[in-house]
């Protein structure tokens, strides 16, 4: 009765006229960017941010999350028709949709996407608001012991599931975190790294050094790739599933939702992980797996599923702990602060109505993404065609206009170019800038929870073991560690992230 009583009161939240616009906004601009390849959720969310300071906390949230999930409904589209994912997580969608289109099949692989994306989102909002109550009522009992050593966790577990080298991803955490520490000691009110610069006493700003590495950072590589431009499909056949394409569809669907709604909560995982864990799976329990790469309908329905479950599960961590699974999320946590809303326990209690406004415009924005792209699935095909280099000039410009307006600092332009150079550079170096902004976030945080722990215990360590939920978080961060350790365990992640 609790859980019903909330959601009418989210309900009441997110279908007001400004909230109903700004969740439409979301979505539409989420497509978009998912369509076109190059840019992705995080720079847009990166660049967004300013705009949203004259929007109520409730407001903001909706529209980035839109963006966040449309863009991963958006991907598919493209990946289907002209074999080019906007999105990352839409890669695999490709494997087989493409191939669908080319058999006369597209309208039936944009169906069997729009579907798993509509049931996941419905499916993986109801996990948020089950899930939500116990977990917030269990992080009220924590401490900062106990939020230092989750933190902690977190951190390890992306290492472990972050693709490519582990020891360049444990140097892209450390190295966030480094940055994360610039600016005035908030105990004795030293300044910090600041190296003589004024601008830098509060810190490097989030937004600063997001818009450096996602937007120009991602501006300089695709520029290096050149413009893509692929052939769309030219006939696009019924949307309308039979009813044995729909039995067919339906199994996968549901997997791909359970799996993806588990590894969205991991830190670390998310809609990429999800999409790529939902298809290996499918192909292993085939009783015809050579269908697969050849356009079987289950390499579609099951990933998107699994994406669109994972996008919106990677609020549950963020929101009742306060803990940021993957870069976007550490956006959306730095949008929250800005908007005077502390990430985690506190928000549902605090501000029911923004929390819940959010969980609930979720529900709303799946319908939306449902009724606005399927109608639209030429219009954004043709969108692909339009050459990159008349794209980046207006994402320069409003990266540019954005930083500066927070606070009227040539000195953050200044860090914004740093942030793209070393953000391209990142990339030529086959390092993932995402932990690095996870350190950010999470090393004042964290810093923050180890002193005042410290001054609790009068300077005894031990007391990270004397308490039980803290003991248990650290012993599984032992294990993680070891995890990456083991030779054994890192063939078989090396494998799977090959696979």
């Amino acid at each position: 009765m609790e859980l019903i009583d909330h959601l009418a009161l989210g309900m009441s939240v997110a279908l007001t006229a400004q909230n109903l616009m700004y969740c439409f906004l979301g979505c539409l601009l989420g497509t978009l960017i998912g369509v076109l390849p190059g840019i992705g959720p995080a720079a847009t969310i990166s660049m967004l941010l300013p705009a949203t300071f004259a929007l109520e906390p409730a407001t903001a949230l909706i529209m980035l999350a839109g963006i966040y999930y449309g863009a991963q409904y958006g991907g598919s589209t493209t990946a289907i028709l002209v074999n080019l994912p906007g999105e990352a997580t839409s890669v695999v969608t490709a494997l087989d949709g493409y191939q669908m289109a080319r058999q006369g099949k597209a309208g039936l692989a944009l169906a069997a996407a729009a579907i798993g994306s509509v049931v996941a989102g419905t499916v993986s909002t109801l996990v948020i608001a089950v899930f939500a109550l116990p977990l917030s009522d269990i992080a009220l009992k924590f401490g900062p012991a106990e939020y230092f050593s989750l933190m902690l966790l977190g951190l390890v577990v992306s290492v472990v599931l972050a693709s490519g080298s582990l020891i360049k991803a444990l140097a892209m955490i450390v190295l966030g975190l480094l940055i994360g520490i610039v600016g005035t000691d908030v105990n004795t009110g030293d300044l910090r790294f600041t190296f003589g610069i004024p601008e830098l006493s509060d810190g490097i700003g989030i937004v600063v050094l997001a818009m450096g590495l996602f937007g120009l950072g991602e501006i300089m590589r695709n520029l290096e790739g050149g413009d893509h431009a692929n052939a769309a499909t030219s006939h696009i056949s019924s949307l309308m599933p039979s009813w044995q394409d729909l039995k067919d569809m339906t199994a996968p669907i549901l997997r791909g939702t359970g799996l993806g709604s588990v590894l969205g909560i991991l830190p670390g995982g998310g809609a990429l992980l999800a999409s790529f864990a939902a298809y290996s799976l499918e192909k292993k329990i085939s009783k015809s797996p050579e269908r697969f790469g050849k356009g079987a309908i289950e390499g579609v329905a099951s990933p998107e599923a699994a994406n669109n479950a994972g996008a919106q599960t990677s609020f549950i961590p963020m929101l009742t702990l306060g803990i940021p699974g993957n870069a976007i999320m550490a956006l959306m946590a730095g949008a929250m602060i800005m908007h005077g809303v502390q990430p985690g326990p506190g928000v549902m209690r605090e501000q029911p109505g923004v929390f819940w406004g959010l969980v609930t415009s979720m529900w709303i924005g799946n319908v939306m993404l449902l009724v606005l792209n399927l109608p639209l699935v030429g219009v954004w095909a043709r969108l692909v065609t339009v050459p990159y280099h008349l794209l980046y000039p207006a994402i320069l410009v409003f990266c540019s206009v954005g930083v500066f307006t927070l606070s009227s600092s040539v000195v953050d332009l200044y860090l914004m170019c740093l942030f793209g150079a070393i953000g391209y550079l990142l990339t030529k170096l086959d390092c993932e800038p995402a932990p690095l902004l996870l350190g950010v976030v999470l090393g004042p945080m964290m810093e923050e929870n180890l002193r005042r722990t410290m001054l609790l215990s009068r300077g005894d360590p031990m007391i990270f073991l004397q308490r039980p939920i803290s003991a248990v978080l650290l012993g599984l961060t032992l294990v993680s560690a070891l995890a990456i350790a083991s030779p054994f365990i890192r063939r078989g992640r090396d494998e799977a992230l090959a696979e």
